[in-house]
Formats: structure tokens, C-alpha cells, sequence
């Protein structure tokens, strides 16, 4: 079985793709990637071969926080043009293909996969992404205003809008691609990136399914971390109680919520651990109650920390949950407020809200009381236990019937 796995957003939709990769070579598959170029390095390390496809992880994060202009946004035939000129030799020979990410790089991926003839799936990380009644579409900057007589409470209607929008930013350079090599237009681009059966790889717990919705969900896509840590964090570690960590991955413009997190955790007695991230966040001063780390196995440093202050995105969410250590959630976009909304529901941490005022001292000292509480402790523990970690296994397996599928159509 040949698979072409395809992504096109930032690391945590890079990060499953390696575990789903990394399981299907276990089950002697070969596994094709396209995927940011700034990613080709993460996917050598498993052997596996890399298409590099669009603009590369660090643009598209500037360009979806608004810092920078430039190369980090770009004309939807743009867009559509790099799938269409790209993913075909990557796609070439494979039996079926799986995308995640912005769809309006899925677009262009089903229509390559169409093309061919071979079954195409389209995975989320996160409910709010699939079209259903029981969420609204992430509408973002540069979507418009809904019609002033549509029912903002309707999410029909909005995901309806969404269709709209994508279609008049995206139809055309698509559909003028896709009557180039013979397919038919495409009308609603939402629904047909998304298939009439979309993936959601994302924990049952975590992400509960809704009544009504035809997704089909295999458990978030985790890669078991087994790298040690380093010996500077593991004496750190060895000389006091359990840290509190702080860090807030992709992200940006996060400099002050770290400072102030550190100062109310040390203020109450916490040692911490600052994750530096993509904003190169940094230790207030040298004291020996502090550590920074830049890239480390999460999964083994977690299950050794107090507490989890973080941006609430679905990779860390997950992790954290899986480790059973309290969490405090401070969303700033995307699946952050979905996954930070989530772990206050289940009782195992604190969220903060994304358009709430911002993290005060005040605030986080509060949210770090409650986090560090004996109930919140137990009750990130009970939860630990119900994580599923066959994610990868299922959705393997659903490729493999796909592809078994395929070829007795075919004969």
C-alpha cells in the first residue's frame, strides 16, 4: 500500500501526520508526504520521502497573526496553482491519499486524488473545522461580514456563507485548474474539501462527536516520544519539587502573558520551566528556580511537572491530558478556545477566554490555585486513564479497507 499524506498548516497539524506516517511504515507501508518545506527535516528523521508543497511554516504564521506582510500571504491562484503543480508527481502510484490543514490546500488535493482515481480523506484536528449545526465556521480577518438578514445563530447558514466565501475567493483559479486536466467544476469548496465523511482525529473525550454528525473519529494521531531529556533538564528536574511549565508553541506576541505567568508561579512557591517556542520567549533573569527549553519530548516532561500553562492548542491539549497533569488554557486563536473550553468542561484545568481581558497577574495566580488544587490533580489523573491511544491503529486501518475497497472496484 502506497499512501500520500498531505498537510499544509503549522506544527500541530505536522505532528500527527509524523505519527500517522511513522505507524503505517510499522505496518510495512510506504508513505509519501507533502507537506511546508520548513517541515522536510521533521519527516526525514522517519525515512519517509518529502514533497515540499507552499510557503513554509513560519510565513504561514505570520501571515495568520497579521506581523508581517509579504510572502506570508498570497493570491488564492497562488494557492491553488502550488497543489496543482506539486502534489500530481507526489500522488503519482499511490493508492490512496489523506489531507489535513487549511482547506484551501485540501481543495486542490482531492482534485489531484480525483483525478487519479484513487480514494482521498480529508482529516481535522478539531470539530470546529468540519461543517456541522452544533459549531460555527472559523470565520477569520479578511471573510467579510455576514449578510445583515442571515441568523448569526444559525450555523447552517454560516457554514452556508462559508461556502460562499471560499467559492468566490477560491472557485475560479480552482475550477479553472481542474477543467484543465478534465474534471468538472466544483460549486461548494467547504463541503468537497471536507468529503461527506470527514476524519476527526481528535480524542472522544476531548473532542466529543455531537448527535447527527457523519464524521468518522479515530482518536488523536500521537507519535510515542521515547528521546530522553536532555541532562541539563534532567538535573533541573532532580533538585526540587515539580515545576510548573509554561509555553505556548506557534504562537506569537506572547512575551507578556509568559512574564506574568512566571511571576505568579514563582510567587506562590512553583519552580518553572519555559518552553521558548516559535516567539523565542525568555527567562526573566537567571535564577536557579528556572529553565528554558527549546525543542524536547513534551510526553516525558509533562509527566514530570506540576502544572501545564499553555495556549491551549489540540497537540497540547492531548499531551497534557495523556500525562494527567492540570492544565491552564490561554487561547488566542483557532482550535485554542475549542481545546482551552474543553479542559475546563472536564474539570482538568482552568481556561481562560480568548476574547476575555487579557491574563493578569491576578488572573493567572487564581487560575494556577485552582490548576494546583488536590481535586484538579485527581481529576486530571482519572481522565489520563480514559485517553485513547489508538488513533494511528484505527485510521491505518481504515486506509487499509479503502485501498481493498478501491482495487475490487477496479477488477
Amino acid at each position: 500500500m502506497r499512501v500520500l499524506l498531505s498537510t499544509s498548516g503549522l506544527r500541530g497539524d505536522v505532528e500527527p501526520m509524523v505519527a500517522l506516517a511513522t505507524r503505517l511504515r510499522a505496518l510495512d507501508a510506504e508513505v509519501r508526504m507533502c507537506a511546508p518545506p520548513d517541515a522536510a527535516e521533521r519527516f526525514a528523521e522517519l525515512d519517509v520521502r518529502v514533497f515540499p508543497v507552499g510557503q513554509s511554516l513560519r510565513a504561514m504564521m505570520r501571515a495568520i497573526t497579521g506581523s508581517s506582510r509579504g510572502d506570508g500571504l498570497r493570491l488564492p491562484a497562488e494557492e491553488i496553482d502550488e497543489q496543482f503543480d506539486q502534489v500530481p508527481a507526489a500522488a503519482e502510484g499511490c493508492d490512496v491519499v489523506v489531507a489535513t490543514g487549511v482547506l484551501s490546500a485540501a481543495i486542490g488535493v482531492r482534485s489531484v486524488a480525483e483525478k487519479l482515481g484513487i480514494p482521498y480523506f480529508y482529516a481535522a484536528y478539531c470539530p470546529i473545522y468540519l461543517p456541522s449545526p452544533h459549531f460555527p465556521p472559523p470565520l477569520g480577518r479578511g471573510d467579510g461580514e455576514p449578510p445583515a438578514d442571515l441568523d448569526l445563530d444559525d450555523n447552517q447558514a454560516l457554514w452556508g456563507f462559508y461556502n460562499q466565501v471560499y467559492s468566490q475567493r477560491y472557485g475560479g483559479p480552482l475550477n479553472t485548474r481542474r477543467a484543465e486536466i478534465g474534471l468538472p467544476p466544483v460549486e461548494k469548496l467547504i463541503d468537497y474539501g471536507c468529503t461527506d465523511q470527514p476524519w476527526l482525529a481528535a480524542d472522544p473525550l476531548l473532542a466529543p462527536l455531537r448527535p447527527g454528525q457523519d464524521v468518522v473519529q479515530t482518536g488523536a494521531w500521537i507519535l510515542p516520544d521515547e528521546r530522553p531529556l536532555s541532562p541539563e533538564l534532567e538535573a533541573f528536574l532532580a533538585v526540587g519539587p515539580p515545576p510548573v511549565y509554561v509555553g505556548f508553541g506557534s504562537t506569537s506576541d506572547t512575551d507578556h502573558t509568559a512574564k506574568l505567568a512566571v511571576e505568579a508561579i514563582r510567587a506562590q512557591g512553583h519552580r518553572v520551566v519555559l518552553s521558548r517556542g516559535w516567539a523565542e520567549l525568555a527567562l526573566p533573569d537567571d535564577g536557579a528556580d528556572c529553565f528554558a527549553v527549546g525543542e524536547t519530548n513534551f510526553q516525558a516532561l509533562f509527566g514530570r511537572v506540576a502544572a501545564v500553562v499553555h495556549h491551549g492548542g489540540g497537540g497540547t491539549s492531548h499531551v497534557a491530558a495523556r500525562a494527567g497533569v492540570p492544565q491552564v488554557a490561554i487561547p488566542q486563536m483557532t482550535d485554542q478556545p475549542y481545546f482551552a473550553d474543553q479542559v475546563a468542561e472536564l474539570g482538568i484545568g482552568v481556561a481562560f477566554e480568548e476574547y476575555g481581558p487579557p491574563p493578569t497577574f491576578e488572573s493567572l495566580s487564581a487560575a494556577l490555585t485552582t490548576a494546583l488544587s488536590p481535586e484538579t490533580r485527581a481529576r486530571a489523573k482519572a481522565v489520563a486513564g480514559s485517553i485513547r491511544t489508538d488513533g494511528t491503529t484505527v485510521a491505518a486501518g481504515l486506509l487499509r479497507d479503502a485501498v481493498t475497497a478501491s482495487t475490487r472496484e477496479r477488477c
